[in-house]
């Protein structure tokens, strides 16, 4: 999918690398369509992050075309995040005041890993980012009905990875995903504190890959 955003042409080390690198040491059996589960997912962030992208009479998010099923069913998802909104006070204000699509990057940030110390050029890209309140959030699809299934889907797809990666990347000690069901359009949510169980579980899994990662050289 072309994306003219130039964050993704950056250097620095980011959460998707981390993946990437896990996917060639611990190859494991992908499930669904991958591609089209990524397709979809980024025209709901465009919906409801980056609208200015969106191009409604022809369908498309920058030069992606997409079809009236997927736009409508996208549709759909944003304005369950809506509705939820009404009675969720706090992601009333993360739709309404949030800077979305923010990237942070950090020179030479420190890590360590079985007491052994080493560096990273590292980034992170926020979905939304809360500047009063210096912290931020991610927005997920998902195939989970249930609250269990998505606290399921959190460890099983290393969403708690990812959000101690940009927690520590922007210093912050709290962190939140919202995530819209692909299948019911229930809205699940996931509020993390630093040094809870999901940060630690999820620092613990990148700290292994990012030691992993400096070790290759990739980014040295």
């Amino acid at each position: 999918m072309s994306n003219p955003d130039s964050y993704y042409q950056r250097s620095e080390v980011s959460n998707s690398d981390l993946t990437e690198l896990k996917n060639i040491l611990h190859p494991r059996m992908q499930f669904g369509d991958k591609e089209a589960a990524f397709r979809f997912g980024s025209l709901v962030d465009a919906l409801i992050t980056e609208p200015a992208r969106v191009d409604y009479y022809h369908l498309t998010v920058d030069d992606e075309q997409y079809t009236e099923d997927e736009f409508r069913h996208a549709q759909f998802m944003l304005n369950s995040l809506r509705n939820e909104a009404r009675k969720d006070k706090f992601l009333f204000s993360v739709l309404g005041y949030a800077d979305t699509q923010r990237f942070m990057v950090n020179q030479a940030q420190q890590f360590t890993y079985c007491d052994f110390p080493f560096r990273l050029n590292t980034r992170c890209k926020w979905d939304w980012w809360l500047p009063m309140l210096g912290f931020g959030g991610d927005l997920k699809t998902t195939f989970a009905e249930s609250q269990k299934q998505f606290e399921e889907a959190v460890d099983f797809f290393d969403w708690d990875r990812s959000r101690a990666w940009y927690m520590d990347i922007a210093g912050s000690n709290r962190d939140f995903i919202y995530a819209i069901s692909k299948k019911n359009g229930k809205v699940f949510k996931k509020f993390i504190t630093r040094d809870d169980e999901v940060y630690r579980r999820g620092r613990e899994k990148y700290e292994e890959l990012a030691f992993q990662y400096w070790c290759l050289g990739i980014n040295n």
